[in-house]
């Protein structure tokens, strides 16, 4: 990934390593799916972080402190703030990924006006489920918790994440406190993340291999060894009448998005707004790479521009 931000952003990546060491996988980097997808898309390019003057990047926040174990969040903060946040949850099938896979989007989000937390969550190899959703309930506690201090409305910060990471976001988001008190989003972004794991699509990938799949790793065993862990993961079972407004994004392949047909019934149902956003075609990580990591900020700006303030 380049950098041109100089020697703010190298402090950035140099401050990341955890208190407390874990296991960690890193098989989930830009570099390899980019090689992978650079003869599939023809003009896709690397991502780029080009903070505006006046933006500006605060790593390391502490969220969360188990034993001598941290948990940390990243902070993009605008010059031009609107008063409204986001939290991002990474992807990489709940075992992998990290937070700096979210600066580019982070930064032009940024840019739009928003200020956007990053936050650090427990991986498969370290913790199974729930302890991710935890996490990131816990982190969007903090982010309200400490809104104020960053130019933030506490009731005007929405959830969102990709992957693996928008799973996350939108269980806990619909979950309706199920992870704890406090944390409602003011809106949740899910980008191409499975929203029901027990449609024949999902298991056709998710439960492929059973318990050694990414999700039966995750959840601590296969489909026909816990059902009912696999029905109270997907977010698609918790969609009600204080769910939030919800911006789907897909990059055209219906197996990430499994379970939104019936998300936004429910949403529709209960007259929540909601908007749903195809690429024709796209690789998986539009988060990553141009032409598509501009037009998800432009989505995610236009659509929490669209919902009344609180």
């Amino acid at each position: 990934m380049r950098f041109d931000t100089g020697f703010l952003l190298l402090a950035l990546i140099a401050l990341c390593a955890p208190a407390q060491a874990h296991e960690v996988d890193e098989s989930y980097s830009i570099a390899r799916r980019f090689a992978q997808y650079g003869a599939q898309y023809p003009g896709i390019t690397w991502p780029a972080i080009r903070p505006q003057a006046g933006e500006q990047i605060l790593p390391d926040r502490v969220y969360k402190t188990m034993g001598e174990r941290d948990l940390l969040i990243d902070i993009f903060r605008p010059a031009h703030a609107r008063g409204v946040g986001i939290v991002l949850v990474h992807g990489g099938a709940w075992r992998s990924g990290g937070r700096s896979h979210f600066y580019p989007l982070a930064n032009l989000l940024a840019q739009r006006g928003y200020t956007v937390f990053i936050p650090q969550y427990r991986l498969s190899p370290e913790a199974p489920y729930p302890a991710g959703a935890q996490d990131i309930h816990d982190a969007m506690v903090w982010a309200q918790d400490h809104a104020r201090d960053y130019g933030v409305s506490p009731d005007r910060i929405a959830l969102g994440g990709a992957s693996s990471g928008g799973q996350l976001a939108s269980l806990v988001a619909y979950g309706d406190e199920m992870f704890g008190a406090g944390g409602r989003p003011h809106a949740l972004i899910d980008m191409d993340g499975v929203l029901d794991f027990t449609t024949p699509e999902a298991l056709k990938y998710e439960n492929a291999a059973r318990a050694g799949s990414s999700a039966a790793k995750w959840l601590g065993g296969s489909f026909e060894q816990i059902p009912d862990r696999w029905r109270e993961a997907g977010a698609a079972s918790h969609v009600g009448p204080h769910s939030p407004p919800t911006l789907i994004i897909s990059s055209g392949n219906p197996r990430f998005t499994a379970g939104k047909d019936k998300v936004l019934a429910e949403l529709a149902r209960h007259k929540i707004p909601a908007r749903w956003y195809a690429f024709a075609k796209a690789p998986h990580d539009i988060w990553f790479f141009d032409p598509y990591l501009t037009t998800t900020a432009d989505q995610i700006a236009a659509f929490l521009q669209s919902l009344p303030q609180r």
